[in-house]
């Protein structure tokens, strides 16, 4: 499985392409949905947020790291070549996308936090913008306020009080969420998209790790059993689905996705995970939905298709995005 992923087969026809790319993003979005509501009984009954992080990235890095590691065999001076790539992965896509936004969600409410975390589609069509002096789109400027729109109804912001650290806190989740498609737009054959999750999570890691015993994130593992549709089941089950599964397929699947489609549209569909956390939240926790999030979810979906209508071929979007500044591969 390892040697068939690393090196991607790549779709010849662009249309074939684009629709693949779609499925995939899809795909992402819906594993990494459902974290949430398979994490949340776990923090109800003790567990820390940096145990269930650390485990999270752990195990998600050990299911991947053989890709790491036959990248490394198979090209000469590949950690030269693209370690800082990685890193920058890995402390903003992995590590800080995480941290800042539940460190925002300590100080202001879940819903707000989320929000602003999300307009990170937004923040890659401004810096794309701001780089290229090419102003995006009519569809792409509306599709952008119809998308945004839907998620300020998919989340429930009432009673909201503004704090400035937690929207400070909250605007860097943003901007790392930005850099996960930036980067992973990056991806090909030079450098796995497998590989680069696979280091990615390693960093987040040992990022953990170091926070966890230095004692800035608590750790508490306790031996619990929590409820999910009804059932009782231990503990460890929700949490060997979010890091097995979810965490490794929707980083997996996601820096598959972004370098087919681009990284603007990718951002995007990954609007699409707010959607899928509603239905795993009512599937397995009975949080049925307001029918405001369902009008919400219709004009999330609808944003994403105004914005693919102007998505244009993946090669035009990915020389767009490699005029945003990150850190270069020597």
């Amino acid at each position: 499985m390892t040697t068939s992923t690393v090196t991607l087969p790549r779709p010849t026809h662009r249309g074939s392409s684009a629709v693949t790319g779609l499925l995939i993003a899809v795909a992402s979005a819906l594993a990494f949905s459902s974290s949430g509501p398979f994490v949340k009984p776990l923090l109800d009954g003790g567990w820390s947020l940096g145990a269930v992080l650390l485990v999270r990235m752990g195990l998600a890095a050990l299911v991947l790291s053989p890709a790491l590691v036959l990248a490394i065999r198979r090209q000469r001076g590949f950690l030269r070549r693209h370690g800082l790539l990685i890193l920058a992965f890995g402390l903003t896509a992995v590590a800080g996308c995480q941290l800042f936004y539940f460190a925002a969600m300590q100080r202001m409410p879940v819903a707000v936090a989320l929000l602003i975390q999300y307009i990170a589609p937004v923040l890659i069509v401004i810096a794309v913008w701001a780089r290229t002096r090419r102003a995006p789109s009519k569809a792409v400027l509306i599709g952008s306020v119809v998308a945004m729109t839907g998620l300020v109804l998919v989340v429930d912001i009432s009673g909201a009080r503004f704090d400035l650290l937690g929207t400070v806190f909250a605007l860097c989740a943003a901007v790392c969420a930005a850099a996960y498609f930036v980067i992973a737009a990056r991806a090909g054959d030079d450098l796995p998209p497998l590989a680069l999750a696979a280091g990615g999570l390693l960093t987040g890691t040992l990022v953990m790790g170091v926070l966890v015993a230095a004692g800035v994130l608590p750790f508490a593992a306790p031996s619990i059993t929590v409820m999910l549709a009804g059932l009782e089941v231990p503990g460890i089950l929700p949490l060997l689905w979010v890091g097995a599964v979810a965490t490794t397929l929707g980083y997996a699947l996601g820096v598959i996705a972004v370098p087919l489609i681009g990284s603007r549209l990718a951002s995007f569909v990954g609007l699409s995970e707010v959607l899928f956390a509603l239905g795993f939240a009512w599937l397995l926790l009975g949080e049925a939905p307001a029918p405001v999030q369902f009008v919400g979810g219709a004009l999330i979906l609808v944003g994403v298709v105004l914005v693919k209508m102007d998505a244009g071929s993946p090669a035009e979007q990915k020389t767009e995005t490699a005029s945003i500044p990150v850190i270069p591969s020597p």
